[in-house]
């Protein structure tokens, strides 16, 4: 080994980092070397580095070109007792941090979150979106995160980032007022709510919450049909009841057999049986199956309006249709 080599590799004269794409942090490699005095450090955009003696982040530097001498290691000169003409070497560990923002991460619920719905009672919620953080302090980050490590990657955070906004979620929502359908409606105030919740956690360890957004909201399967259901009787407007919308869908699936509705069953009491429900829907539940004709008392036009939504659902078939229709037009005088 000749004498550069060994110059080369006891003194430190050019400390910088290039980023790498997922890594927050590094701790320079030093290899028991130790920095020149008037050593150049080159802080790129984007980035902090921070002189760290024993554990207590001492000097931070922001973006620039540095020539490191005790009049920019004002904090470090201190600890180390260091007078203002200190010429020599000296030990120190150097971290760098990029502040660049860290986009499109996801969150979610692992399970779903309990909740007093005031229109539909407990639900079980999931709710899914994505959010992006970038270092702010370096030094709750660097003490509290980074610790001895030589590298902090993304994905050695993101796991107690999920945590944190899995809490801040069951807080928001299994302690709010506003019903499941108005959350989903205004899922931008809900991420902005959220947002202001998670963001002090975050804050803690040095990291700021840049943008947080609530993608969906979502019941068990079994809610979600239940609801659907009912979506539907509600546009059917003239089946006040849930059990004349159920007897609409059995009528549907009985037209959707080979046949239609007449080839349902062998005998003519299912056909009969058939009938009497579709004459209770149109009619509303006045008179049941005793008018067999359809409710001749009725408008012949509110009659031809529910006839057109039985059509609409498949509960009817077109000629099916046209023919009543005939008959409730042919009653206008």
């Amino acid at each position: 080994m000749g004498v550069f080599d060994f110059l080369s590799k006891q003194f430190v004269d050019v400390i910088d980092w290039v980023e790498e794409p997922g890594v927050l942090a590094i701790r320079y490699p030093m290899q028991d070397r130790e920095i020149q005095n008037g050593a150049q450090l080159t802080v790129r955009e984007g980035q902090i580095a921070a002189f760290i003696n024993e554990g207590q982040v001492a000097d931070v530097l922001g973006p620039g070109l540095y020539t490191l001498d005790t009049a920019n290691l004002p904090v470090l000169t201190s600890l180390m007792n260091w007078d203002k003409a200190f010429k020599s070497p000296f030990k120190s560990d150097v971290y760098f941090f990029t502040q660049k923002e860290q986009i499109g991460h996801k969150w979610g619920t692992t399970q779903p979150v309990t909740v007093r719905d005031k229109e539909f009672g407990p639900l079980r919620i999931r709710a899914f979106g994505s959010y992006s953080f970038r270092i702010d302090d370096v030094s709750p980050f660097a003490v509290k995160v980074m610790g001895t490590l030589e590298r902090m990657r993304v994905e050695d955070v993101e796991p107690q980032f999920r945590a944190a906004i899995a809490t801040a979620i069951a807080t928001g929502l299994g302690g709010g007022t506003t019903a499941f359908i108005d959350l989903a409606a205004d899922q931008t105030a809900l991420s902005g709510r959220l947002k202001e919740a998670v963001a002090p956690v975050f804050a803690e360890w040095g990291i700021g919450l840049c943008s947080f957004f609530v993608e969906s909201l979502s019941l068990p399967e079994e809610v979600q049909k239940h609801l659907d259901k009912a979506s539907s009787m509600r546009v059917l407007g003239d089946l006040d009841r849930y059990a004349k919308f159920q007897s609409a869908e059995a009528i549907e699936a009985a037209a959707a057999q080979p046949g239609g509705i007449a080839g349902l069953g062998a005998g003519a009491a299912a056909g009969i049986a058939i009938g009497q429900t579709m004459a209770a829907g149109l009619s509303g539940g006045q008179g049941g199956g005793s008018q067999g004709s359809g409710g001749q008392g009725d408008d012949p036009f509110a009659q031809v309006e529910k006839l057109h939504k039985l059509l609409t659902i498949g509960a009817i078939s077109q000629e099916e249709f046209d023919t009543k229709k005939a008959e409730l037009l042919s009653r206008i005088r």
